[in-house]
């Protein structure tokens, strides 16, 4: 992926919320959306109203509040922000102050100061989705599934998930108290974790026997170039007769820059849609592969779970609807929103939903998730096992079809 920093930072303003990286850094699963402005506004006469509202309640502050010396014109600016977003009730939708929004922008790159814990929200609450080996959140043991309850004291309940990765993130060194309660556990536990600095290194692949094994644990700017030699290996193994088939494992993976997917997607087909952007007018916007990628043709299961997320999903779904490849594992998380940074004049940024995205046969994920073509149970290497004895029994070199989960639907 070649671009200069200014690019990718322009790129960056509009992201897909996959999940959020706890580092905690917002890994808010990004999408770089090709035909969306920035700084597009959207005018009505309600809004105009509420404008005049606003406009009214704000000169009377000036005029007539008792203690002139509180009337700061950023912090009351940002207040009111705020209070808007938090009645929209959108856990997606939230403000950040210049600082946080410059650090989030830095955070796309692949690199960041935190704890290292993925995080998304489900039923209003702010849940773990995965976490990266050798982090604090790893060495601590924070499991996906884990509530996060409080941090440093201060509980999270109504807060959106930017503030929550706000609370929870800072300089490496310092330190963090977060109160978490396991999955099916009434109990809660409370972790004192050292944040550390994180370098995110999301794509590792090696040979399992004769099928390659290739793993993305998010998408961020280095993901498509870091897929592009994994993909060079996995060719250089199949021109020597060593690699039948190919395992894509997305679990736990809570999303990432929509570009990076893309590029990943355009591996596996030459041509046509990876994903259909559908904005707030109902218009449908198609994101196509990126032209000359290396391609992958091999027998191929991509292994998902109820932390695969956003970005995930839309690899996921891209894949199977173009017939490349199968699913497998448990239904995924169901985080189909496309959002946008808009930069402000304080130097802040508004995180905000846009739109929603489809799958190329159309499907709506936000709220619903994509049903594995084969429910399983498995975890872990166990699940690996079975999609190495899934591709072998697909190519005739094993027959295990004893051993394949029913399949969905």
């Amino acid at each position: 992926m070649v671009q200069n920093t200014l690019m990718k930072k322009r790129r960056a303003a509009i992201v897909l919320l996959v999940g959020v990286l706890l580092v905690l850094a917002v890994f808010l699963g990004s999408a770089c959306l090709p035909g969306f402005n920035t700084s597009r506004t959207t005018k009505s006469p309600t809004a105009t109203t509420g404008l005049e509202t606003v406009d009214e309640a704000w000169n009377l502050l000036f005029q007539e509040y008792v203690d002139k010396t509180k009337l700061d014109p950023e912090k009351l600016a940002q207040g009111a922000i705020k209070g808007m977003l938090e009645a929209l009730n959108d856990p997606y939708t939230s403000y950040l102050d210049p600082e946080g929004y410059q650090s989030e922008l830095h955070q796309l790159q692949g690199k960041f100061q935190g704890i290292g814990a993925h995080v998304g929200m489900k039923d209003n609450q702010t849940i773990v989705i995965g976490t990266i080996p050798d982090s604090p959140a790893a060495k601590a043991g924070v499991q996906p599934g884990d509530k996060i309850l409080e941090v440093d004291g201060k509980s999270t309940a109504g807060l959106s998930l930017i503030e929550v990765v706000q609370l929870v993130r800072g300089p490496a060194g310092t330190t963090v108290i977060i109160t978490l309660q396991h999955e099916g556990s009434a109990d809660t536990v409370m972790l004192t974790l050292t944040r550390a600095e994180i370098k995110l290194n999301t794509v590792s692949w090696e040979m399992k026997g004769d099928v390659a094994y290739i793993r993305i644990t998010g998408f961020s700017d280095p993901t498509d170039d870091e897929f592009d030699a994994a993909v060079s290996g996995v060719l250089q193994q199949q021109a020597d007769g060593k690699a039948k088939g190919l395992i894509l494992d997305l679990r736990s993976n809570p999303g990432g820059l929509l570009d990076s997917v893309v590029g990943i997607a355009s591996h596996f087909f030459d041509s046509g849609a990876v994903v259909y952007v559908v904005a707030n007018d109902g218009k449908r916007s198609e994101l196509e592969v990126k032209p000359g990628k290396a391609q992958l043709r091999l027998p191929t299961i991509v292994l998902v779970d109820e932390f695969s997320a956003s970005g995930s999903e839309v690899l996921s779904g891209a894949l199977r609807d173009r017939g490349v490849a199968k699913l497998a594992g448990h239904k995924t998380f169901g985080k189909g929103s496309v959002n946008m940074f808009h930069q402000l004049p304080d130097g802040g940024a508004i995180y905000i939903t846009i739109s929603r995205w489809e799958t190329p046969n159309g499907t709506m994920i936000e709220g619903k998730g994509l049903e594995p073509d084969f429910l399983s149970d498995l975890h872990g290497n166990d699940m690996v096992n079975w999609a190495i004895d899934y591709i072998h029994e697909q190519s005739g070199t094993k027959s295990t079809a004893e051993k394949l989960p029913v399949p969905a639907g």
